[in-house]
């Protein structure tokens, strides 16, 4: 099975990488069995050529004992995928590959890899994993600095120097928005781009559509179609900066066509592109709580279960069924009873 490791650009892909070689090696592997190139760097510059590539492979592999390869942004090749398949044929290779954008799995890959190949979703670190790397022993602080720094590996370590913090998310966002956005999908408004992200991080949370967008950028004295709307929706979903859910009828049983909600990669992103921290808190929690059950493995829609009522998740995982209602507080009896009265609708034996 080719192992495919995905998730928006700095997650820590290729520190996953880095320390599975580490492993190998501790368990007797040899350096000459692994071969490691990374798509980024210049020295591999010739590889972006999938013939180049393939044979780099075939020339460094050893021909009596496995060798392990392990290929940073993938999708920086063109026409990877005939080098990949190609190379899955030989026995003595166990292939690792990452990649920055999920069309990388709706194309030729997947079909000609189909049942081949496991893809593994990497994310920000989760909170469990952020207190393992911050020195804060007051826990309570150290959820709001999650909340409103966000949970990349890298930056979290100087958690005590905002601008610097803030200047590394720039960063990673215009490298998203260039490389795995426009680029990759062959767009050229960066503007548009950027109103259209700084509009889904300001409706965490709320109903999105792309009509919605299209109708707010046009009064705005900006004139945008639907159809250019969703064009730059796909795009920045499938870089992994955003991620669309759908409402799903909890009653009906049925995905309903309606109005979708957005969720960012991290809600720290979030508040470098809004210029806030400390702003409406029940959606940077909705957020957070959404993020944690994608790294759990659940598959998530957003339940109607009623007229007017809404259950924040419907979580599914191996053929069982949660709901989640989130919120910042539930200490006023009003915001308790509004939270429970549309679990209460749910007429069903899951929790």
């Amino acid at each position: 099975m080719i192992k495919v490791v995905t998730g928006v650009r700095r997650c820590g892909k290729s520190t996953l990488f880095d320390l599975y070689i580490d492993k190998l090696k501790a368990e007797g592997v040899k350096e000459e069995q692994i071969i490691f190139i990374n798509l980024e760097d210049q020295d591999f510059s010739e590889l972006l050529d999938y013939k180049k590539l393939h044979d780099y492979v075939i020339t460094h592999m050893q021909k009596d004992k496995w060798t392990y390869v392990f290929i940073d942004e993938i999708q920086n090749c063109i026409d990877y995928e005939r080098a990949i398949s190609s190379l899955f044929l030989r026995k003595s290779l166990d292939i690792y590959i990452t990649g920055s954008n999920a069309y990388m799995l709706s194309g030729e890959l997947a079909t000609k890899l189909t049942a081949r190949y496991i893809e593994i979703d990497m994310l920000p670190l989760s909170f469990s994993e952020y207190s393992e790397m911050v020195d804060i022993y007051d826990k309570r602080k150290r959820f709001n600095l999650y909340m409103n720094l966000g949970a990349f590996p890298y930056p979290a370590r100087f958690t005590d120097n905002t601008l610097a913090h803030n200047q590394y998310l720039e960063g990673i966002y215009n490298t998203v928005l260039v490389k795995d956005v426009l680029t990759r999908k062959r767009l050229n408004d960066v503007t548009l781009v950027k109103s259209i992200a700084t509009f889904l991080c300001d409706s965490i949370g709320s109903p999105v559509s792309a009509k919605k967008i299209a109708d707010t950028l046009t009064s705005s004295g900006r004139p945008t179609g639907v159809a250019t709307v969703e064009l730059y929706l796909e795009a920045l979903t499938d870089s992994y900066l955003f991620y669309k859910v759908q409402r799903y009828d909890i009653k009906g049983k049925m995905h309903l066509k309606s109005e979708s909600k957005y969720y960012i990669c991290d809600t720290g992103l979030r508040n470098m592109i809004l210029g806030v921290t400390n702003r409406d808190i029940g959606h940077q929690i909705e957020n957070i709580v959404f993020l944690e059950l994608l790294r759990r493995g659940y598959s998530i829609n957003i339940g109607k279960a009623g007229r007017g009522t809404e259950v924040d998740f419907v979580a599914v995982r191996e053929n069982k069924t949660e709901y989640y209602q989130v919120a910042a507080s539930v200490l006023d009896e009003n915001t308790l009873a509004r939270e429970l009265h549309s679990l209460k609708q749910v007429k069903d034996n899951y929790p």
